[in-house]
Protein backbone atom coordinates (compact mmCIF):
# COMPACT_ATOMS: atom_id res chain seq x y z
CA UNK A 1 0.00 0.00 0.00
CA UNK A 2 2.41 2.67 -1.21
CA UNK A 3 4.78 1.54 1.55
CA UNK A 4 2.31 2.45 4.32
CA UNK A 5 1.04 -0.02 6.90
CA UNK A 6 -2.76 0.01 6.91
CA UNK A 7 -4.24 -0.75 10.31
CA UNK A 8 -7.69 -2.36 10.60
CA UNK A 9 -7.95 -2.85 6.81
CA UNK A 10 -11.14 -4.92 7.07
CA UNK A 11 -13.03 -2.30 9.11
CA UNK A 12 -16.29 -1.43 7.35
CA UNK A 13 -16.57 2.31 6.70
CA UNK A 14 -19.84 2.24 4.74
CA UNK A 15 -22.41 -0.14 6.20
CA UNK A 16 -24.81 0.52 3.30
CA UNK A 17 -22.43 -0.98 0.72
CA UNK A 18 -20.10 -3.01 2.92
CA UNK A 19 -17.11 -0.95 1.77
CA UNK A 20 -14.01 -1.39 3.91
CA UNK A 21 -11.03 0.77 4.73
CA UNK A 22 -8.88 -1.35 2.42
CA UNK A 23 -11.35 -0.78 -0.43
CA UNK A 24 -10.86 2.96 -0.01
CA UNK A 25 -7.07 2.55 0.01
CA UNK A 26 -7.26 0.55 -3.22
CA UNK A 27 -9.50 3.24 -4.73
CA UNK A 28 -7.00 5.99 -3.92
CA UNK A 29 -4.14 3.98 -5.40
CA UNK A 30 -6.09 3.35 -8.60
CA UNK A 31 -7.42 6.90 -9.02
CA UNK A 32 -4.17 8.65 -8.08
CA UNK A 33 -3.28 9.64 -11.69
CA UNK A 34 -6.59 11.54 -11.84
CA UNK A 35 -6.86 12.78 -8.25
CA UNK A 36 -3.32 14.00 -7.62
CA UNK A 37 -3.36 16.72 -10.35
CA UNK A 38 -6.46 18.13 -8.60
CA UNK A 39 -4.55 18.35 -5.30
CA UNK A 40 -1.16 19.58 -6.52
CA UNK A 41 0.02 22.57 -4.47
CA UNK A 42 -3.53 23.30 -3.27
CA UNK A 43 -4.09 23.71 0.46
CA UNK A 44 -6.33 20.76 1.28
CA UNK A 45 -8.63 19.89 4.15
CA UNK A 46 -9.74 16.34 4.84
CA UNK A 47 -12.90 14.86 6.32
CA UNK A 48 -11.97 12.00 8.63
CA UNK A 49 -14.34 9.25 9.73
CA UNK A 50 -12.62 7.20 12.48
CA UNK A 51 -15.84 5.26 13.16
CA UNK A 52 -16.98 5.02 9.54
CA UNK A 53 -19.41 7.34 7.81
CA UNK A 54 -22.15 6.51 10.29
CA UNK A 55 -20.10 7.94 13.16
CA UNK A 56 -18.77 11.40 13.97
CA UNK A 57 -16.94 13.13 11.12
CA UNK A 58 -13.99 15.48 11.62
CA UNK A 59 -13.08 18.29 9.22
CA UNK A 60 -9.33 18.85 9.46
CA UNK A 61 -8.08 21.96 7.71
CA UNK A 62 -4.62 22.30 9.21
CA UNK A 63 -1.77 20.04 10.23
CA UNK A 64 -2.09 19.08 13.88
CA UNK A 65 -0.60 16.78 16.50
CA UNK A 66 -2.36 13.95 14.67
CA UNK A 67 -0.10 14.06 11.66
CA UNK A 68 -1.10 12.60 8.32
CA UNK A 69 1.83 10.58 6.90
CA UNK A 70 3.56 12.18 3.88
CA UNK A 71 1.27 15.26 3.78
CA UNK A 72 3.37 18.35 3.05
CA UNK A 73 3.09 21.20 5.56
CA UNK A 74 3.12 24.91 4.71
CA UNK A 75 3.67 27.23 7.66
CA UNK A 76 2.60 30.87 7.76
CA UNK A 77 0.09 30.86 4.91
CA UNK A 78 -2.97 30.98 7.17
CA UNK A 79 -2.01 33.46 9.91
CA UNK A 80 -3.03 32.44 13.40
CA UNK A 81 -3.36 28.79 12.47
CA UNK A 82 -1.19 25.71 12.21
CA UNK A 83 0.38 24.78 8.87
CA UNK A 84 -1.79 24.19 5.83
CA UNK A 85 -1.49 20.77 4.18
CA UNK A 86 -0.99 19.63 0.61
CA UNK A 87 -1.09 16.08 -0.77
CA UNK A 88 1.45 15.63 -3.52
CA UNK A 89 1.92 11.85 -3.81
CA UNK A 90 0.26 8.45 -3.69
CA UNK A 91 1.91 7.98 -0.29
CA UNK A 92 0.19 11.13 0.95
CA UNK A 93 -3.35 10.17 -0.12
CA UNK A 94 -2.91 6.60 1.14
CA UNK A 95 -1.50 8.05 4.37
CA UNK A 96 -4.65 10.13 4.65
CA UNK A 97 -6.79 7.01 4.20
CA UNK A 98 -4.77 5.27 6.92
CA UNK A 99 -5.75 8.20 9.18
CA UNK A 100 -9.41 7.58 8.26
CA UNK A 101 -9.71 10.45 5.77
CA UNK A 102 -12.32 10.02 3.04
CA UNK A 103 -12.90 13.49 1.56
CA UNK A 104 -10.33 15.97 0.16
CA UNK A 105 -11.43 19.62 -0.02
CA UNK A 106 -9.20 22.10 -1.83
CA UNK A 107 -8.71 25.86 -1.81
CA UNK A 108 -9.22 27.89 -4.99
CA UNK A 109 -5.54 28.88 -4.95
CA UNK A 110 -2.17 27.20 -4.71
CA UNK A 111 0.48 27.56 -2.03
CA UNK A 112 2.77 29.11 -4.65
CA UNK A 113 0.45 32.16 -4.96
CA UNK A 114 -1.95 31.92 -2.06
CA UNK A 115 -3.51 35.40 -2.42
CA UNK A 116 -4.57 34.97 -6.06
CA UNK A 117 -7.33 32.43 -6.70
CA UNK A 118 -7.06 30.49 -9.96
CA UNK A 119 -10.71 29.44 -10.25
CA UNK A 120 -14.29 30.19 -9.26
CA UNK A 121 -16.68 27.46 -8.15
CA UNK A 122 -20.48 27.68 -8.25
CA UNK A 123 -21.93 24.89 -6.12
CA UNK A 124 -25.50 24.28 -7.27
CA UNK A 125 -27.23 23.03 -4.12
CA UNK A 126 -30.84 21.91 -4.69
CA UNK A 127 -33.93 21.62 -2.55
CA UNK A 128 -33.92 17.81 -2.04
CA UNK A 129 -37.50 17.69 -3.36
CA UNK A 130 -36.46 18.85 -6.84
CA UNK A 131 -36.06 16.43 -9.74
CA UNK A 132 -32.64 15.89 -11.30
CA UNK A 133 -33.84 17.54 -14.52
CA UNK A 134 -33.86 20.83 -12.63
CA UNK A 135 -30.19 20.35 -11.72
CA UNK A 136 -29.29 19.76 -15.36
CA UNK A 137 -31.19 22.90 -16.36
CA UNK A 138 -29.51 24.90 -13.58
CA UNK A 139 -26.01 23.92 -14.71
CA UNK A 140 -26.85 24.78 -18.32
CA UNK A 141 -28.27 28.17 -17.32
CA UNK A 142 -25.19 28.91 -15.20
CA UNK A 143 -22.93 28.01 -18.10
CA UNK A 144 -25.00 30.18 -20.45
CA UNK A 145 -24.70 33.24 -18.21
CA UNK A 146 -20.96 32.77 -17.76
CA UNK A 147 -20.43 32.37 -21.50
CA UNK A 148 -22.49 35.51 -22.14
CA UNK A 149 -20.06 37.30 -19.83
CA UNK A 150 -17.13 35.85 -21.78
CA UNK A 151 -16.08 33.06 -19.42
CA UNK A 152 -15.73 29.37 -20.28
CA UNK A 153 -16.85 26.96 -17.59
CA UNK A 154 -16.51 23.25 -16.87
CA UNK A 155 -18.81 20.93 -14.92
CA UNK A 156 -18.48 18.13 -12.38
CA UNK A 157 -20.78 16.15 -10.14
CA UNK A 158 -20.49 16.95 -6.45
CA UNK A 159 -20.50 13.33 -5.30
CA UNK A 160 -23.58 14.29 -3.30
CA UNK A 161 -26.82 15.88 -4.47
CA UNK A 162 -25.62 18.60 -6.83
CA UNK A 163 -23.32 19.86 -9.55
CA UNK A 164 -20.35 22.21 -9.54
CA UNK A 165 -19.69 24.71 -12.33
CA UNK A 166 -16.01 25.65 -12.36
CA UNK A 167 -14.38 28.67 -14.02
CA UNK A 168 -10.58 28.63 -14.33
CA UNK A 169 -8.90 32.02 -13.89
CA UNK A 170 -5.53 33.53 -14.54
CA UNK A 171 -4.07 34.50 -11.17
CA UNK A 172 -4.96 38.19 -11.19
CA UNK A 173 -7.96 38.93 -8.96
CA UNK A 174 -7.85 39.21 -5.19
CA UNK A 175 -9.93 36.91 -3.01
CA UNK A 176 -12.30 39.78 -2.30
CA UNK A 177 -12.77 40.60 -5.99
CA UNK A 178 -13.29 36.94 -6.93
CA UNK A 179 -15.88 36.36 -4.22
CA UNK A 180 -17.65 39.63 -5.04
CA UNK A 181 -17.91 38.62 -8.69
CA UNK A 182 -19.19 35.14 -7.80
CA UNK A 183 -21.77 36.70 -5.51
CA UNK A 184 -22.87 39.06 -8.30
CA UNK A 185 -23.38 36.07 -10.62
CA UNK A 186 -25.50 34.28 -7.99
CA UNK A 187 -27.57 37.38 -7.21
CA UNK A 188 -28.14 38.02 -10.93
CA UNK A 189 -29.37 34.46 -11.41
CA UNK A 190 -31.66 34.67 -8.39
CA UNK A 191 -33.11 38.02 -9.41
CA UNK A 192 -33.58 37.01 -13.06
CA UNK A 193 -35.11 33.57 -12.33
CA UNK A 194 -36.39 33.78 -8.74
CA UNK A 195 -38.55 30.69 -9.20
CA UNK A 196 -35.46 28.63 -9.97
CA UNK A 197 -32.56 30.10 -8.02
CA UNK A 198 -31.69 31.52 -4.62
CA UNK A 199 -28.56 33.41 -3.64
CA UNK A 200 -29.27 33.03 0.10
CA UNK A 201 -28.18 30.00 2.06
CA UNK A 202 -30.47 28.03 4.36
CA UNK A 203 -33.16 25.41 3.64
CA UNK A 204 -36.04 27.89 3.75
CA UNK A 205 -34.42 30.04 1.06
CA UNK A 206 -34.11 27.18 -1.42
CA UNK A 207 -37.60 25.68 -1.09
CA UNK A 208 -38.44 24.63 -4.65
CA UNK A 209 -35.23 26.26 -5.83
CA UNK A 210 -31.49 25.76 -6.18
CA UNK A 211 -29.06 27.70 -4.01
CA UNK A 212 -26.21 29.08 -6.10
CA UNK A 213 -23.51 28.74 -3.46
CA UNK A 214 -20.87 31.38 -4.19
CA UNK A 215 -19.45 31.27 -0.66
CA UNK A 216 -16.83 28.71 -1.67
CA UNK A 217 -14.91 31.51 -3.37
CA UNK A 218 -13.64 33.29 -0.27
CA UNK A 219 -10.15 33.00 1.17
CA UNK A 220 -9.86 29.76 3.08
CA UNK A 221 -13.10 28.30 1.72
CA UNK A 222 -12.84 24.84 0.21
CA UNK A 223 -14.78 22.51 -2.05
CA UNK A 224 -14.62 18.80 -2.74
CA UNK A 225 -11.81 17.91 -5.14
CA UNK A 226 -12.59 16.20 -8.42
CA UNK A 227 -12.20 12.40 -8.10
CA UNK A 228 -12.47 12.60 -4.28
CA UNK A 229 -15.15 10.53 -2.51
CA UNK A 230 -17.81 11.80 -0.11
CA UNK A 231 -18.33 10.43 3.40
CA UNK A 232 -21.93 9.47 2.63
CA UNK A 233 -23.71 6.15 2.05
CA UNK A 234 -22.39 4.66 -1.19
CA UNK A 235 -19.21 6.81 -1.15
CA UNK A 236 -20.21 8.91 -4.15
CA UNK A 237 -17.35 10.62 -6.01
CA UNK A 238 -17.09 14.13 -7.47
CA UNK A 239 -16.50 13.50 -11.19
CA UNK A 240 -15.67 15.88 -14.07
CA UNK A 241 -17.97 15.54 -17.08
CA UNK A 242 -18.18 17.03 -20.57
CA UNK A 243 -21.06 19.42 -21.19
CA UNK A 244 -22.41 17.12 -23.88
CA UNK A 245 -22.63 14.34 -21.26
CA UNK A 246 -24.67 16.38 -18.81
CA UNK A 247 -28.12 15.30 -19.95
CA UNK A 248 -27.20 11.63 -19.57
CA UNK A 249 -25.97 12.06 -15.98
CA UNK A 250 -28.49 10.61 -13.52
CA UNK A 251 -27.38 12.20 -10.24
CA UNK A 252 -24.64 13.90 -8.26
CA UNK A 253 -23.52 10.56 -6.82
CA UNK A 254 -23.89 8.51 -10.02
CA UNK A 255 -20.24 7.47 -9.76
CA UNK A 256 -18.88 5.93 -6.57
CA UNK A 257 -15.72 4.41 -5.15
CA UNK A 258 -17.09 1.07 -6.37
CA UNK A 259 -17.92 1.98 -9.99
CA UNK A 260 -15.80 4.98 -11.06
CA UNK A 261 -13.26 2.64 -12.65
CA UNK A 262 -15.90 1.71 -15.25
CA UNK A 263 -16.03 5.34 -16.40
CA UNK A 264 -12.28 5.90 -16.31
CA UNK A 265 -11.61 2.72 -18.30
CA UNK A 266 -13.85 3.99 -21.11
CA UNK A 267 -12.48 7.53 -21.31
CA UNK A 268 -10.55 8.35 -24.46
CA UNK A 269 -9.80 11.94 -23.46
CA UNK A 270 -9.89 14.13 -20.37
CA UNK A 271 -13.50 15.38 -19.99
CA UNK A 272 -12.00 18.70 -18.90
CA UNK A 273 -9.84 19.03 -21.99
CA UNK A 274 -8.74 22.65 -22.36
CA UNK A 275 -9.30 23.56 -18.71
CA UNK A 276 -5.61 23.88 -17.89
CA UNK A 277 -4.97 26.17 -20.87
CA UNK A 278 -7.81 28.60 -20.11
CA UNK A 279 -6.42 31.98 -19.11
CA UNK A 280 -9.44 34.04 -18.16
CA UNK A 281 -9.79 37.29 -16.27
CA UNK A 282 -12.69 38.89 -14.46
CA UNK A 283 -13.13 42.33 -15.98
CA UNK A 284 -14.89 45.52 -14.93
CA UNK A 285 -17.12 45.18 -18.00
CA UNK A 286 -18.29 41.72 -16.87
CA UNK A 287 -19.02 43.04 -13.39
CA UNK A 288 -20.98 45.95 -14.86
CA UNK A 289 -23.11 43.60 -16.97
CA UNK A 290 -24.22 41.81 -13.82
CA UNK A 291 -25.37 45.07 -12.26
Amino acid sequence: MAGIRITHPERVIDEARGLRKIDLVHYFEAVAPWLLPQLQKRPTAVVRAPSGIGGELFFQKHASKLQIPHAAQHEGLDPGHAALMTFESVDAIVGAAQMDAIEFHTWNARVTNIEKPDRLIFDLDPDPALGWDRMIEAAQLTRGLLEALGLRAWCKTSGGKGLHVVVPLARHASWEAAKDFARAVAVHMASTLPDRFSAKMGPKNRTGRIFVDYLRNGRGATSIAAYAPRARPGLGVSVPIRWDELESVTGGAQWTVANLHERLDKLHADPWDGYGEARQRITAAMRKQLD
